[in-house]
């Protein structure tokens, strides 16, 4: 999870991912997101200026996205939710076209050149490099730089300049979600896994991916051209109606002009949404259809057909073990359970978590375990400024959106202990009657793993780098975020 507070020491006039108030520092004249994961939006709801800046496939996502935040009832010893929206920030959010410089004046006499690159981490996202007033930085957001991307970022033309010694950033700020020491599969590696084992099952079984938040859709697309029928049509992938109304958003057609040419906000658009060709209009992969062998829909509303016994489930893991294990990903480094509308708990302004738990009405039946754990948990949330997501959907919710606070906090506390899990190989042993497993998991890393950084550092060798995601326990271990101009001091 992003822990970046949103403030750029170079350019102390804007704001990126973080949109709460900053009392020791004036108000920004101008905001960035990268891309719609829920710790990138810390404050956003109530932002009312500056406008924001950000892709066009993003801007579309955030004003279609439906989440849940929570407040306490000390009195009722309840959890009450509430459903937040965006679509009030919509003359606020401002998109900008990838890879073109653009000149802003956020004051007179004082511009800045902002311009986006795609991050290879889910729809939408992107990298902003920010130039002006004799400085330079470039925001990586959540990045996946798997090396055929940093070789296409050491050739775009607008980045030259820095990845061949013409010019040096000040600073780097970089997705640092995974700092050891372990080569993670690349994404298009995970994919081939995937498919090689699905291609081993009977053509009439049905599988399940469980595609929690954005940035699967590539396995989308691979798997529905995979296994295709015969005639050459694309074997479609059932999704609730959120993901479907979420991602049609991605092909805008204006009601006024409703034959005008195709226009794709993202790559992959066209092939989940379909696209015309000549008169014809040809189908994407994602239906509502439930009657197919591939399905995305989510838990709390999932179809009766993938509830069917023999249904396969596919996981995404973060990466496979020589011996077999895989490392489970439990919401690390932001999206969280983005498509299953998950409750989170309301940002707790008062540091002073002790008082706060003891005033819950469960403290007492709280072990000690379990009041260390949400501990350390508040501890974090109050330091990131982010709200903590409860492992809840708001369907385990009542009618009049309130459930048992007790209950709540044992699950987050599940969570917290819980933040990387492994799999033993043998779990993935469970058999159906033809001998093949009922579940595959693949690797498939949304963010970079060190190697990685290490890499995408090395093409530009700015003068610093800042970590955007700080781990409590880098102190503890005598790590620093100090003067790095090497990603291995931030490691170390």
């Amino acid at each position: 999870m992003s822990t970046f507070n949103g403030l750029v020491s170079e350019f102390p006039d804007i704001r990126i991912d973080f949109f709460r108030r900053h009392p020791s520092h004036r108000p920004p004249l101008v905001c960035f997101l990268s891309h719609v994961h829920s710790d990138h939006l810390a404050g956003l709801e109530t932002l009312r200026s500056p406008f924001v800046y950000c892709s066009p496939a993003t801007r579309e996502i955030l004003l279609r996205l439906e989440k849940y935040t929570c407040r306490i009832d000390y009195v009722r010893g309840v959890l009450e939710a509430r459903q937040l929206t965006y679509k009030h920030l919509r003359k606020v959010m401002k998109a900008l076209p990838l890879e073109t410089p653009t000149s802003m004046e956020i004051r007179p006499g004082y511009k800045i050149q902002v311009t986006l690159f795609d991050a290879n981490h889910c729809p939408g996202s992107t990298m902003f490099l920010i130039e002006g007033q004799g400085k330079a930085i470039l925001y990586t957001g959540d990045v996946r730089a798997e090396p055929w991307f940093v070789n296409s970022i050491a050739r775009n033309p607008v980045l030259i300049e820095y990845t061949h010694g013409l010019k040096t950033l000040d600073k780097l700020y970089l997705d640092t979600s995974f700092i050891e020491d372990i080569p993670f599969q690349s994404k298009s590696e995970g994919i081939a896994y995937l498919l090689r084992k699905v291609k081993l099952y009977p053509p009439d079984t049905i599988f399940h991916l469980q595609a929690w938040t954005f940035g699967y859709e590539e396995v989308w697309i691979a798997l529905s051209k995979a296994l295709d029928s015969r005639d050459a049509d694309l074997e479609k992938v059932h999704v609730d109606s959120y993901k479907l109304r979420i991602f049609r958003s991605l092909n805008p057609r204006s009601a006024d002009t409703p034959f005008s040419a195709d226009s794709h906000l993202a790559i992959g658009a066209a092939a989940l949404n379909g696209h015309m060709c000549g008169n014809s209009q040809h189908p994407g992969c994602l239906t509502s259809d439930q009657n197919v062998r591939i399905h995305s829909c989510e838990k709390a509303s999932m179809c009766s057909v993938a509830q069917k016994p023999g249904v396969v489930s596919i996981r995404p893991v973060v990466f496979r073990l020589p011996n077999g294990e895989s490392i489970m990903e439990a919401g690390v480094g932001g999206g969280g359970k983005d498509f299953s509308q998950e409750a989170e708990l309301d940002w707790i302004a008062n540091n002073d978590i002790d008082e706060f738990l003891q005033s819950l009405p469960s403290y007492n039946d709280m072990d000690k375990g379990m009041v260390q754990g949400l501990r350390a948990a508040l501890q974090a949330e109050v330091a990131s400024g982010r709200r903590l997501s409860l492992k809840m959907t708001i369907d385990e919710f009542d009618d009049d959106l309130s459930t048992g606070l007790k209950d709540a906090l044992c699950l987050l506390c599940d969570k917290i202990r819980q933040k990387f899990s492994k799999v033993p190989s043998a779990q993935q042993n469970n058999l159906r009657s033809d001998g093949l497993p009922n579940m595959i998991l693949f690797p498939y890393a949304r963010h970079s793993p060190y190697p990685e950084l290490c890499h995408l550092a090395s093409i530009f060798k700015p003068k610093d780098i800042w970590p955007c995601t700080v781990d409590q326990r880098w102190k503890e271990r005598g790590m620093t975020t100090e003067n790095s101009a090497d990603v291995s001091k931030v490691k170390r």
